[in-house]
C-alpha cells in the first residue's frame, strides 16, 4: 500500500490531494491526515515520520519519503506528463526542500485552513485512513 500523509487542516494540502486523486493513473494511492490515528501508528514503525505537520509524507513499500522527495516518488502514478517528475527523485532532496519549506511556512497564509472535507465519490472515500 503506498500512502500520502498530509496536513488535513491545510488548504493548501486539500487542493493537492485533490489534485492527485484527478491525475493519478493507477489509483493505488491511499491517503491519511497526518493528525490522525493511522500515522500514529505509524510513527512507532517510522520515526522518521515528523511529529510536526508541515511536512508531506510518502511511504512505500515500507521506505519512508519525506517533503520534495514525497511528491518526486509519489509522481510515478499520476500520468504523463506528471509522472515524468519521477525522474529527479535522484536529484538533491536538501536543494529542493529549500523552495518546499517556504511554501510550507506560508501555506496558511495563502491558502488557508481546510473548512470541511470535499465530499468525494465513494470509490476515493475507502481509500482515505482515519
Amino acid at each position: 500500500m503506498d500512502l500520502v500523509l498530509y496536513d488535513g487542516t491545510c488548504g493548501l494540502c486539500a487542493k493537492s490531494v485533490r489534485w492527485i486523486l484527478r491525475h493519478e493513473k493507477d489509483h493505488e494511492l491511499t491517503f491519511a491526515p497526518l493528525q490522525g490515528e493511522t500515522t500514529a501508528a505509524l510513527r512507532e514503525k517510522h520515526p522518521e515520520i515528523p511529529e510536526s505537520i508541515d511536512t508531506v509524507v510518502y511511504i512505500q513499500g515500507g521506505r519512508v519519503h519525506l517533503r520534495s522527495k514525497a511528491f518526486l516518488y509519489l509522481s510515478n502514478h499520476l500520468r504523463a506528463p506528471w509522472r515524468w517528475a519521477y525522474a529527479f527523485r535522484w536529484f538533491p532532496g536538501f536543494l529542493l526542500d529549500i523552495g518546499y519549506r517556504f511554501i510550507a511556512a506560508i501555506r496558511y497564509k495563502v491558502w488557508g485552513r481546510a473548512d470541511a472535507c470535499e465530499l468525494l465519490a465513494p470509490e476515493q472515500r475507502v481509500r482515505f485512513l482515519p
